[in-house]
């Protein structure tokens, strides 16, 4: 904590936390939750791997193996370092709360849809090997704050898609596998995801926050209606007196 004091950031938190009141900050904090819970246990399963040196990779997908079906659910747990966790860590925070905060009742159907989804592709189409990580479940929320934001025309979630495009969108290079040789990425994995979340963007967008609609946009169908009205005034004959200059 003494790192923050005096500093800018301290200040500015402050001023944000200020601002809000009882049931925004309640929101957030709900928001926060189940995205916060499952990055501990993340977290939890890799301090247990290092202090008992043991290896839980088999519990991720194995693509077309028995042995792989627990996987479908279990795979975002399972992380091979503290660098592939903490990766992951930050964007499925931050992305995981943006979805429960703007997307409310519908945000768990999102999420678990993504997340099983993604992994059901994963061991029908992925490469011969086990498959492990969060970041399959991150490209689809990723993708599906963008383009729900955008299919919605909600201008706070037109917002929010653009900073998810702005902070993430380098995302998009890990589903091409001749870019990274000699990684062990798995570029299936985040196709699944990606392709996942637009899907459920689409599937889900009549359910959840709309569009606001604003006086002109009934204003705007009330001017369709007398187009078709023969006794506007505007099509009425001119009876009145002409006048000459």
């Amino acid at each position: 904590m003494k790192f923050f004091e005096g500093t800018i950031f301290e200040a500015s938190f402050s001023l944000i936390c200020s601002s809000m009141d009882k049931a925004e900050k309640k929101k957030i904090t709900t928001a926060l939750t189940i995205p916060g819970i499952l990055l501990a246990i993340m977290w939890l399963i890799r301090i247990i791997e290092t202090l008992f040196h043991v290896n839980l990779s088999f519990l991720g997908v194995h693509p077309l193996h028995t042995d792989g079906i627990p996987g479908i659910l279990l795979y975002p747990f399972i992380h091979g370092s503290f660098k592939h966790l903490m990766a992951n860590s930050v964007p499925f925070l931050i992305l995981g709360t943006a979805l429960f905060y703007f997307y409310g009742k519908i945000a768990f159907k999102v999420f678990v849809s993504i997340w099983l989804l993604s992994g059901i592709w994963v061991w029908f189409g992925g490469r011969e090997s086990y498959h492990i990580g969060a970041s399959g479940v991150v490209y689809g929320l990723s993708s599906f704050l963008f383009v729900s934001g955008i299919i919605r025309k909600n201008t706070h979630l037109a917002a929010l898609s653009l900073i998810v495009a702005f902070l993430y969108g380098g995302l998009i290079w890990g589903i091409f596998p001749e870019l990274f040789p000699h990684e062990n990425i798995s570029w299936e994995g985040h196709l699944g995801g990606l392709v996942a979340g637009i899907i459920f963007a689409f599937y889900y967008k009549n359910e959840g926050p709309q569009r606001r609609m604003y006086s002109w946009d009934y204003e705007d169908d009330d001017d369709d209606d007398d187009d078709d009205d023969p006794d506007a005034y505007w099509k009425r004959p001119n009876t009145s007196t002409t006048y000459k200059l």
